[in-house]
C-alpha cells in the first residue's frame, strides 16, 4: 500500500493516531489540575510503568489537554547527565514571562523572576550546569540561600502566587523522573509539599520508570501521601485492538479479524510495539487490506526495526559485564527473577554481583519489582538478548576450566 498513507507512528515518544486507552486517567489528572486551579487540595501525579506502555505520550496529551484550558505549563525531561535545577531553571523563567503579560500578575511575576535570579546564582556554584538568562536583579533573602531545598521551594512558592493571581495554574510536567538524583528528587518534593500546604497552584505531573514510587519514597517519607503513581501498563486486548484498527481503517483499509488477533498477541499490548507491527504489515499489504499472512509476513521486518532501534540503543549504552548480566537473566525467561538464581547462572555470588546490577537500575534497564527480584524495564528484552548474543559465548568460563 501507499507508505505516504501509512498512519502508524513507530517512534520516541511520538503520539499515535489513536490513543486507545487512556481516557480515565487523562480525566482523572484534568480534574486535579483543575481543582489545583481554584485553590481545592489535590495530589500530584507520577505514572509510572515500563518501557514502550507510552508514558512519554501520555505526559505530552494530557500536557496539551491542560493548556487548552488556559492552564499554564512547563515540560522537562530529566536526562542522566544534568542537575534538575539546569532543567528546570530556564522553563520556570519562560513561564514566569507569559505569566507577566497578563496584567493583574505583572508585580508579581517581576518578583518571580527576581527570585530565579537569585536562586540561580546561590546555587551556581553548587550546580555549575545552571544557564539561565537573567531578566531582574535578583531581591536580597528572596530563594538565594544556596540550599536546594529551602530555595527551591521558596521559588515555586513564588511562582504559585503568580499563577494564583493571574487565576491559572503552573503545571510542572517531567518525564524520566527517575533519573533526577535523589537530593534534588527530595528538593522538589519538599517544594512541592510546600505549596501544596498554602494551597497555591502548583503541581507536578511526572512520569518514569516503576522503581521510581521507590526512590520518591526514599528521599521523603511522606511522598506516598503527596503523590498518586498510576500504573501505565499495556493495553488490554480490545484497547489493542483499537490502536491497531482503527488507524488503518480511517485510511479506508480493511484489517481481517484474524490479523488484529495476532497483532495484539504478539505485541502483548505494549503501544510501541503496536505501532511497530502496524506500520510494517501497511508495508507489506496489498489491495486497502490487512490480513494474517500480512501480519505474519510483517513480523521479521517489525522485530528487526525493533532490534535496530528500540532495543539496539539500549544493548549499547551497556559495558560487556552487564551485558552478560542481562544475557543471564534472559536464559532464564522473561522474569522477574531472584538475584541468587541470575548470580548461581553465572557461577558467582549476589553480593559480587552488586555493583553491576545497581549500575544496570540506575541506567533504567532493570528494576526490582520485590525485595531480591530482578525484571527487565524494557518488555521483550530478554528475547532480544538471546538474539543478540545466541548460543553460549557469552557464558563465563570456570575458573577451573582452561
Amino acid at each position: 500500500m501507499d507508505a505516504v498513507r501509512n498512519p502508524y507512528s513507530p517512534g520516541a515518544g511520538t503520539r499515535p493516531p489513536e490513543l486507545a486507552g487512556r481516557d480515565e486517567l487523562r480525566e482523572r489528572v484534568r480534574v486535579s489540575i483543575e481543582r489545583i486551579r481554584i485553590g481545592r487540595p489535590a495530589k500530584s501525579v507520577i505514572m509510572v510503568g515500563l518501557r514502550g506502555v507510552g508514558k512519554t505520550v501520555l505526559l505530552n496529551q494530557i500536557l496539551r489537554d491542560a493548556e487548552a484550558s488556559g492552564i499554564h505549563t512547563v515540560y522537562v525531561e530529566a536526562p542522566e547527565t544534568r542537575s534538575l535545577p539546569a532543567i528546570l531553571a530556564p522553563q520556570l523563567r519562560l513561564a514566569l514571562l507569559r505569566l507577566s503579560r497578563i496584567a493583574s500578575a505583572k508585580d508579581a511575576a517581576i518578583r518571580g523572576l527576581r527570585a530565579l535570579a537569585g536562586f540561580a546564582s546561590a546555587l551556581k556554584v553548587k550546580f555549575g550546569d545552571i544557564e539561565v538568562g537573567i531578566d531582574y536583579e535578583p531581591e536580597a533573602g528572596l530563594a538565594d540561600n544556596g540550599d536546594l531545598e529551602g530555595d527551591l521551594a521558596a521559588l515555586l512558592t513564588q511562582v504559585g502566587e503568580v499563577a494564583k493571581t493571574a487565576g491559572t495554574a503552573l503545571v510542572i510536567f517531567v518525564d524520566e523522573l527517575q533519573y533526577v538524583a535523589e537530593d534534588q528528587l527530595a528538593a522538589l518534593i519538599t517544594a512541592l509539599h510546600r505549596t501544596s500546604q498554602l494551597a497555591l497552584p502548583v503541581t507536578l505531573i511526572g512520569a518514569g520508570l516503576p522503581q521510581l514510587r521507590g526512590r520518591a519514597g526514599n528521599a521523603k517519607s511522606y511522598a506516598e501521601r503527596l503523590f498518586d503513581y498510576p500504573i501505565i501498563g499495556p493495553l488490554e486486548p480490545p484497547e489493542a485492538r483499537q490502536a491497531f484498527v482503527k488507524p488503518a481503517e480511517s485510511e479506508g483499509v480493511t484489517v481481517d479479524q484474524g490479523a488484529a488477533d495476532m497483532v495484539v498477541q504478539v505485541t502483548l499490548g505494549y503501544p510501541y510495539f503496536i505501532q511497530e507491527w502496524g506500520s510494517s504489515a501497511w508495508d507489506v499489504a496489498q489491495d486497502d487490506r490487512i490480513t494474517l499472512a500480512d501480519v505474519q509476513n510483517a513480523s521479521v521486518y517489525a522485530i528487526a526495526a525493533l532490534d535496530e532501534s528500540f532495543f539496539q540503543v539500549r544493548f549499547d549504552r551497556m559495558t560487556l559485564a552487564e551485558k552478560i548480566y542481562l544475557r543471564a537473566m534472559a536464559s532464564l525467561g522473561e522474569g522477574p527473577h531472584r538475584s541468587g538464581d541470575i548470580a548461581t547462572s553465572l557461577g558467582r555470588t549476589s553480593q559480587s554481583l552488586g555493583p553491576i546490577r545497581s549500575a544496570l537500575i540506575s541506567k533504567g534497564m532493570i528494576w526490582s519489582p520485590t525485595h531480591g527480584d530482578t525484571a527487565f524495564t524494557v518488555p521483550m528484552f530478554d528475547q532480544y538478548m538471546c538474539r543478540i548474543m545466541p548460543g553460549d559465548d557469552w557464558k563465563p568460563v570456570p575458573k577451573n576450566q582452561n
